[in-house]
């Protein structure tokens, strides 16, 4: 590809990544209301236009990890630490819930961290990317969008969406 433009649905993506990573980044100066009101708005956002991208990633290019694990497991903690004892929800979504018994749990916090760590490769290398490369990049997140994070989007907002309307106080707001 030669002279490849982004689209505006292309740019968007990449504006509301890097928005997420800002505050998933910020969170340790706010509380819970805070976060599950943005992450309430934030995430609907990135999951219709991720939704909307229709690509294709046709290319050898890819998103060279960036985020370190110690680095993950900070963010993760300090969402664990925010969310408290709402961090925990029950999964229905997970393939092991088919042939189980008894009730599968998910967190909150795993369920952003891990969304920030692919957030964060991608905004990380659209850095020093050309608008071709850029593209190929959003093309892999879009595989990777089909194939699990739209999920994990999708489970983690049920949950946020559960404590935003029944659990947290409106006076937290």
């Amino acid at each position: 590809m030669t002279d490849n433009k982004l689209s505006p649905n292309q740019l968007a993506f990449i504006a509301l990544t890097n928005e997420y990573c800002q505050a998933i980044e910020s969170v340790a100066a706010h509380n819970r209301a805070w976060l599950v009101g943005t992450m309430t708005q934030l995430l609907p956002r990135i999951y219709i236009t991720a939704s909307d991208l229709d690509m294709n990633a046709m290319t050898e290019t890819q998103i060279t990890p960036s985020l370190d694990e110690s680095t993950y497991e900070q963010v993760r903690e300090t969402l664990a630490q925010v969310m408290a004892d709402e961090d925990v929800y029950l999964e229905v979504f997970l393939d092991d819930m088919r042939y189980s018994d008894t009730p599968i749990s998910a967190t909150v916090s795993e369920n952003l961290a891990d969304l920030y760590q692919e957030f964060y490769n991608l905004v990380h290398a659209a850095q020093y990317a050309t608008s071709d490369d850029l593209s190929d990049l959003i093309g892999l997140c879009h595989e990777d969008f089909t194939d699990y994070w739209g999920q994990t989007v999708v489970n983690v907002l049920r949950a946020l969406h559960n404590i935003k309307y029944t659990t947290i106080d409106n006076n937290d707001y």
